[in-house]
């Protein structure tokens, strides 16, 4: 299995994000890997790190989760792998809870996420997002 953290999602993501989908609320599951140092896009000297960098970005996204409906439901730094194999750890796995796509789709879209996008580009290296569907506390 290869695995590549990203920035951005592909066409096919896109377009699979915006197809219909379940209608009830979502969980993204983010798998962060930080920067060793920001490195924002017009070129401003910082003494931040990436994952500092991207602090500034989760602090808005708390907000306009909220302001959307929805909710951080989890966020951990990663200690270890304890099962499997990978080339690389990521740093952090946070857990956000969207009431529905549309909502995500809508927050994603606002101006404000438009402002703070440019500490999450300062500060990562990449990515995954993995869509889940469910419920806080349902069993396997």
């Amino acid at each position: 299995m290869e695995v590549v953290n990203k920035l951005l999602p592909n066409k096919q993501q896109i377009e699979g994000f915006l197809a219909p989908g379940s209608e009830g609320p979502i969980y993204m599951v983010n798998l962060l890997k930080f920067k060793a140092q920001a490195e924002y896009e017009d070129g401003r000297a910082t003494d931040l790190t990436g994952e500092a960098a991207y602090g500034l970005y989760a602090q808005g996204v708390a907000k306009l989760l909220e302001e959307v409906g929805g909710t951080i439901v989890f966020s951990a730094d990663v200690e270890r792998l304890v099962l499997g194999e990978v080339e690389e750890l990521w740093d952090k796995i946070a857990i956000a809870m969207y009431p529905s796509r549309q909502a995500m789709l809508q927050m994603m879209s606002s101006p404000a996420m438009q402002q703070i996008g440019q500490h999450r580009a300062a500060g990562l290296a990449g990515q995954l997002n993995i869509e889940t569907i469910g419920a806080a506390g349902d069993k396997f």
